[in-house]
């Protein structure tokens, strides 16, 4: 631990980095953080005794046992902020609210109506937030992820013609004065590489793209550890992107897969139907995997030979239902289409992966404005 610099400063860095500590492994003994951080036991207990007296930390039973002495533990206090993520389908709103130790209180979803959206959308938060026990101004972020992107320059939602009732307002100042609380917005496939890169395949992978073939029908472009957004918002919205054969999303869409499959001699009532059919289906089923690799491919590759990315993970239903074969389908395809041989792989993260990046998202925020932790996402 640097011991340099003025007191107060070093108060500061000491906090954080016990804050820190704490976060990341759960409740530990003086001497744990002690060993961690780096400090004497004196300055260690003084740094507790300070975090405690703030409301930061709070004791949370004994470690020990048998003829020896028992440790105190320590935890970060919980109560001193509350966040809440949510997302958003066409079909759905799911919300969990969450301590800012990332302890989850409370979960609930709603249907998404076809009309009142806005109002449907403040209410289950606010069903969330009353089954957490708490009020929704009480919530000191918010973080929602839904498909399309919100251009920052106007708060409009872009690229998400299936969400007609959140369009031509400015969202953010919507949904802010609709919760009494801070919220941001984020796109939903960007939640789910953010996840990758914090919990899944993508850790301390600086250059990748997570590609959603089906289902959402986009992909997230990370350069450098950051997301690249665009200047509107729109970096990755793959879904209108011309291909040979038309349009992107109409070759790789639910209905799409559908039809494929049914020229091979599959029915299905899904595009994971179909796929987890053929799977099931050698005679029938291969040649159409290949086909639809064949079409996943022609778009990944105008992404891949413009960024020549570290690593492409395949996420959403129909690629967690392909598994591990259509990967290897779509990275063959590839290579006969550009010249990088970028490894593709299944994503990790297959429960809930955009509120759980909208709820890591929601923490960082809420992190900084607590404890002063920068965001590293």
């Amino acid at each position: 631990m640097t011991r340099t610099g003025s007191p107060r400063l070093l108060r500061e860095i000491n906090d954080r980095a016990a804050i820190e500590t704490l976060l990341r492994s759960g409740a530990m003994t003086r001497a744990e953080l002690e060993e961690v951080i780096g400090l004497s036991k004196p300055a260690t207990a003084q740094l507790l005794a300070r975090l405690e007296e703030d409301g930061m930390v709070v004791r949370t039973g004994l470690r020990g046992g048998g003829r020896g002495p028992r440790a105190q533990m320590w935890a970060v206090n919980g109560a001193v902020g509350y966040v809440a993520a949510v997302a958003m389908t066409p079909e759905l709103i799911d919300v969990v609210v969450s301590d800012i130790t990332g302890a989850l209180l409370a979960e609930h979803s709603a249907p998404m109506p076809k009309e009142h959206t806005l109002r449907a959308f403040r209410e289950t938060v606010q069903r969330a937030a009353a089954l957490a026990g708490l009020r929704l101004d009480a919530l000191s972020h918010v973080v929602v992820g839904m498909p399309g992107a919100v251009d920052p320059a106007t708060g409009y939602l872009g690229f998400a013609p299936h969400l007609p009732g959140l369009v031509n307002v400015d969202l953010p100042s919507t949904l802010r004065d609709l919760l009494g609380t801070s919220v941001s917005i984020e796109n939903d496939i960007n939640l789910a590489a953010l996840e990758e890169m914090s919990s899944g395949g993508a850790v301390g992978v600086r250059n990748f793209v997570l590609f959603w073939p089906a289902d959402e029908i986009g992909s997230a472009v990370v350069v450098g550890g950051v997301l690249l957004r665009g200047v509107t918002g729109g970096a990755g919205e793959v879904d209108s992107m011309q291909v040979p054969g038309g349009r992107y999303g109409d070759l790789v869409d639910g209905d799409a897969i559908v039809k494929l499959a049914a020229t091979h001699g599959i029915k299905a009532e899904s595009g994971l139907d179909a796929v987890t059919k053929a799977l099931a289906s050698e005679e029938d089923g291969s040649p159409f995997l290949s086909d639809l690799a064949r079409r996943i491919a022609s778009g990944l590759a105008n992404v891949v030979c413009v960024l020549d990315p570290e690593l492409v993970l395949l996420s959403g239903g129909v690629a967690q239902a392909g598994g591990e074969r259509l990967c290897e389908l779509v990275s063959a395809e590839l290579r006969k289409l550009v010249v990088p041989r970028t490894p593709v792989r299944l994503a990790r993260i297959t429960a809930n992966p955009v509120r759980s990046g909208a709820l890591h998202s929601a923490l960082a925020v809420a992190r900084e404005r607590v404890f002063g932790l920068p965001q590293r996402s």
